[in-house]
């Protein structure tokens, strides 16, 4: 079933079949909706996937433009599928399930993240919490949630970074946030810097509160660059 299609559904839905209700809740003209729902109904754009994502928050996002999943989300879900829906940032230009799913960023859970330092890490579907679209985000391998204050005022958390996978740690850029892998402490978001120890890193917290602290090289078995952060205000 292509977008048109479940936009169409979503009328009848929530609308009952009224075109009118649907532009007055959306925002949309007439003849956007008509050209999406008609006949020979065209891909919808991004700014007309995100009016109707703001208008119901009760949509599921992932549904709506993958296909995936239920129609609507569950009361629990609602406030936080909101908050996630506010910060897609997707490209203003048609989007189909299958561009969507090829250019977009996959959000995953800490404890998959943790393994993307191994070789064989692999981002599996049911790995995915949602898909972002970040035309400023070049070259992501993943995105995923700040838990923890240690790195507050520059992250907090609920913060979603976008990160960058690094092959040579000869390449470090002293004093960036990292995110760091390690067999001791699992995952680890930090400033890095250079450690008088020989094969120790300093990792640092922008939280005055925590210390710093030296990590062994060989603990580390990834290092990612935070390439830039989605928040809420």
């Amino acid at each position: 079933m292509s977008i048109n299609k479940r936009i169409l559904e979503l009328i009848e839905a929530l609308e009952g079949g009224s075109q009118r209700g649907f532009c007055s809740k959306t925002g949309l003209a007439p003849s956007s909706v008509n050209g999406i729902v008609g006949t020979r109904g065209s891909d919808p754009s991004a700014k007309i996937l995100n009016s109707v994502l703001l208008a119901y928050p009760n949509v599921n996002a992932n549904w709506l433009i993958t296909g995936t999943g239920a129609r609507f989300l569950t009361d629990i879900e609602v406030g936080k599928e909101k908050s996630i829906t506010a910060h897609k940032i997707i490209q203003d230009t048609p989007i189909s399930k299958e561009g969507f799913l090829k250019n977009g960023i996959p959000l995953i859970g800490l404890d998959v993240a943790a393994g993307f330092g191994t070789d064989d890490f692999a981002i599996t579907e049911s790995d995915i919490q949602s898909m972002y679209v970040v035309p400023d985000f070049d070259n992501i391998d993943f995105m995923i949630r700040v838990k923890g204050s240690s790195m507050s005022p520059k992250y907090s958390s609920g913060d979603i970074i976008a990160c960058r996978k690094l092959v040579d740690s000869k390449f470090i850029q002293w004093n960036k946030c990292y995110v760091l892998a390690t067999t001791e402490q699992g995952l680890l978001v930090k400033r890095i810097r250079q450690c008088d120890k020989i094969d120790f890193l300093l990792a640092v917290s922008d939280n005055k509160e925590y210390d710093p602290f030296e990590i062994p090289k060989k603990e580390i078995t990834g290092i990612a660059l935070v390439i830039g952060v989605i928040r809420l205000e």
